[in-house]
């Protein structure tokens, strides 16, 4: 059946924070340091633990479940009692925990990702949060958040931006659609590459359709090319040999 958007391998690893940041690794994308962390070894050994993460990656640092989304159960650790509380909060959504060095005076920019095996980009936006960062909060319940699109960016940045889009959605096999997000160094101008969203939210205000429109493509024509990519990988995978003479 044809259907819109990633399949189950893509869509696994879109929402495993910690293994897709294994073959982003792979590919050489550019990332924060972190750790992976099991909720199992942060029981058995928290004080230990603890001081390497301070020692590897220093404060301040994000503490996230490896499996979430919309940033529940992350937290900013500025300090050891912190990140105690962090980790435990953590842990208590997923087995597995990813914390990550903070990116210094971070900007939140997000790239639209529209294809297959050919797959093109938006123009980038911003999201601006009226807090420390784009928490649950900020996402849902505070209507202070600000989005800039396009956003204020360099041309040099943005292609930079666009291209890692890209290599991102292609890293995880990705197809249909995507929203591939970075952090900018406000210090040294650093495009972090953070995740891809496999499902990322589609209503007409939600970020990625806003994306396509500022890129000049309407909501109505997006979701007719969606179902044109969902077919087009159909008719792909009708041509697969299932058998053997």
């Amino acid at each position: 059946v044809p259907y819109v958007g990633a399949g189950v391998a893509a869509s696994a690893l879109g929402m495993d924070k910690a293994l897709m940041k294994v073959l982003f690794s792979a590919r050489g994308l550019p990332l924060c340091d972190y750790r992976v962390v099991l909720r199992r070894e942060w029981e058995q050994r928290p004080t230990e633990i603890t001081v390497e993460l301070e020692r590897g990656l220093r404060f301040p640092m994000f503490v996230k479940p490896a499996n979430l989304g919309s940033s529940v159960g992350i937290s900013k650790a500025k300090d050891a009692d912190g990140l105690r509380e962090a980790m435990d909060l953590a842990g208590s959504f997923d087995r597995k925990i990813v914390v990550e060095a903070a990116v210094p005076a971070a900007r939140e920019i997000e790239c639209a990702v529209l294809g297959n095996d050919d797959p093109k980009t938006s123009v980038p936006g911003e999201v601006i949060p009226p807090r420390e960062f784009y928490d649950y909060e900020a996402k849902y319940l505070d209507e202070a958040s600000r989005t800039v699109i396009p956003a204020d960016l360099p041309p040099a940045v943005v292609d930079e931006i666009q291209r890692l889009s890209i290599a991102a959605f292609q890293a995880i096999d990705c197809a249909g659609m995507a929203r591939v997000d970075f952090l900018l160094s406000g210090e040294s101008g650093a495009v972090i590459l953070n995740e891809v969203n496999t499902i990322p939210g589609f209503t007409t205000i939600s970020m990625y359709s806003k994306m396509w429109a500022a890129s000049g493509l309407s909501y109505p024509a997006l979701i007719d090319r969606l179902i044109e990519l969902a077919l087009e990988r159909h008719a792909a995978k009708q041509q697969l040999r299932t058998s053997l003479p």
